[in-house]
């Protein structure tokens, strides 16, 4: 409400995505005088040439063509609805193609183009980066934006193993999803200590992101027994426990230890 340009800062697992969009969904539920619901327009920087975000001249031809970037936010401020309108960047700040963006996060709200076009935003639009830091980022361009700062450890892992249990405990038996949210909180807390004490992880790899593997893995043996919008009769085999809670030891071998390098894998093996 107060910036028109903001910058979502922090690691992966840090919430960054679901922040944005409960952000999104609770302007979209209210929707009154103040709050209004919120389109979104994702553009990944990185995954494309300058040329192509912010458009070029044919050398050929001479003519211009436009950029993803320009015909997202000329789209955005041509249209008449009073729908809040943001514009993500969701990959990393580069000094390149961010200076170009000055003229946009500052007081002016103008994308001066190339070709000459000037496009203002309305002020309904909202420019946001959705980035892990900013080290690329210039001072010119940091000091115009509003931030947001996430920390991957003030998340923590427990919330990614309640949220599972409770979306599990849907179609499982009460006191077996009790029991398997018992085990996988006591677990991760101890297997997450000793690993990053004692461990090496040849790629640099947070807690929450070796919890979630940990949880896909175990996913892969119930994920079948959920039941569809046609099913009537139960999936849940008679020996369901057993399977979880042998599933349970599977995807702490190969959700966590599979992270580490060979020469701490028998420490690991020893702990657990």
């Amino acid at each position: 409400m107060v910036r028109h340009g903001l910058m979502v800062v922090g690691g992966a697992f840090s919430g960054k995505s679901k922040v944005i969009k409960t952000l999104q969904d609770s302007f979209t539920a209210i929707n009154n005088d103040d709050f209004v619901p919120v389109e979104t327009h994702f553009i990944n920087p990185k995954s494309i040439l300058q040329t192509q975000l912010y458009g070029y001249n044919d050398e050929d031809s001479g003519e211009w063509t436009d950029g993803v970037l320009a015909i997202k936010i000329a789209g955005c401020a041509n249209s008449d609805t009073i729908d809040r309108k943001w514009i993500i960047f969701d990959g990393p700040v580069d000094a390149v193609w961010i200076e170009n963006m000055n003229t946009v996060l500052d007081d002016n709200k103008k994308l001066c183009l190339s070709s000459g076009a000037i496009i203002k935003l309305k002020p309904t639009m909202t420019i946001m980066f959705e980035v892990e830091d900013l080290s690329q980022a210039s001072p010119a361009t940091v000091s115009r934006c509003g931030m947001v700062l996430l920390e991957p450890h003030e998340l923590g892992h427990n919330v990614l193993i309640t949220s599972y249990v409770n979306d599990i405990g849907s179609f499982l038996d009460e006191k077996l999803s009790c029991r398997l949210g018992e085990l996988m909180h006591y677990i991760s807390d101890l297997t997450i200590d000793f690993v990053y004490r004692n461990c090496k992880f040849p790629v640099p790899t947070g807690p929450n992101f070796v919890v979630d593997n940990m949880l896909k893995v175990f996913d892969t043996f119930v994920r079948k027994w959920k039941p569809n919008e046609d099913d009537t009769a139960s999936k849940i085999p008679p020996n369901a426990e057993e399977v979880c809670f042998n599933a349970l030891v599977f995807s702490f071998i190969w959700g966590i230890g599979a992270q580490i390098d060979e020469d701490t894998r028998p420490k690991f093996d020893l702990f657990l």
